[in-house]
C-alpha cells in the first residue's frame, strides 16, 4: 500500500476521468492576482471550493440531529466569498467531480493557509468506487467572521493505493452519497 504520485494522478484523471475538471499542475495565480493554490501537487490534488454555500444559522432554534436534519438550519448563498460567522460552520462542495478507483482510498486534509487562520476543513474518506462532488465542511473556530474563497484551493486529496482489491466497494453496497451533485446534507 502506498500514496500515489503526481504522475499516477495525472494519468488517472486524463485517461480514466478520475477528476473533472482536472488541473495537471499547481495554479497559484489567475489573471495576475494571487490565489490559494489548486491542482496537482507531488503526492496529491488540491481541490477548489465552488461558489455554492450553506451557512449554518440558529434563527429557527432547531436541534442538530443527523438522523432528522432540518434544512432550515442553513442559509443558501451563491457568491465568490463566503463569510462564516464566529464559532460556526458552513457546507460547500468541490468544483471537481471525483470517480475513485476500486483499489484506492482518498483522504482529505485542509490546506495550511486556512488552518493557520483557525478554519478547519473536514471531509470523510472517499471510499473505493465512490463518485460525486465532495461536500466540504468548514468550521470557523475563531471568535471572528472568516472568509472562504470560491474557485480557489481549500483542501488536498491524498490517494492511497491498496495492496488488495476490496471485497465490497461503496458502489457495491449502494452508499447513500453515491453520485452526489451539489452540496449534500446529512442523510439518515
Amino acid at each position: 500500500m502506498g500514496i500515489k504520485s503526481d504522475r499516477w494522478i495525472r494519468d488517472m484523471a486524463e485517461t480514466h476521468g478520475m477528476i473533472e475538471p482536472f488541473e495537471p499542475n499547481q495554479v497559484r495565480s489567475l489573471g495576475g492576482r494571487s490565489i490559494i493554490s489548486y491542482g496537482t501537487s507531488s503526492y496529491g490534488y488540491d481541490v477548489r471550493c465552488s461558489d455554492e454555500f450553506k451557512i449554518f444559522t440558529n434563527i429557527n432554534s432547531a436541534i442538530v440531529d443527523p438522523k432528522n436534519f432540518d434544512e432550515s438550519s442553513f442559509v443558501d448563498v451563491r457568491q465568490a466569498v463566503c463569510i462564516i460567522p464566529p464559532n460556526s460552520f458552513a457546507l460547500a462542495r468541490t468544483v471537481e467531480y471525483f470517480r475513485i478507483p476500486r483499489d484506492v482510498l482518498v483522504i482529505c486534509l485542509g490546506k495550511s493557509t486556512y488552518a493557520r487562520c483557525g478554519i478547519i476543513v473536514n471531509v470523510t474518506p472517499l471510499e473505493p468506487e465512490w463518485e460525486g462532488h465532495v461536500t466540504l465542511e468548514f468550521s470557523n473556530t475563531t471568535p471572528l467572521p472568516a472568509k472562504i474563497y470560491a474557485n480557489e484551493g481549500v483542501a488536498q486529496m491524498l490517494f492511497i493505493g491498496a495492496d488488495d482489491i476490496c471485497e465490497t466497494s461503496y458502489r457495491d453496497r449502494g452508499g447513500k452519497y453515491q453520485g452526489q451533485r451539489g452540496v449534500t446534507l446529512p442523510k439518515a
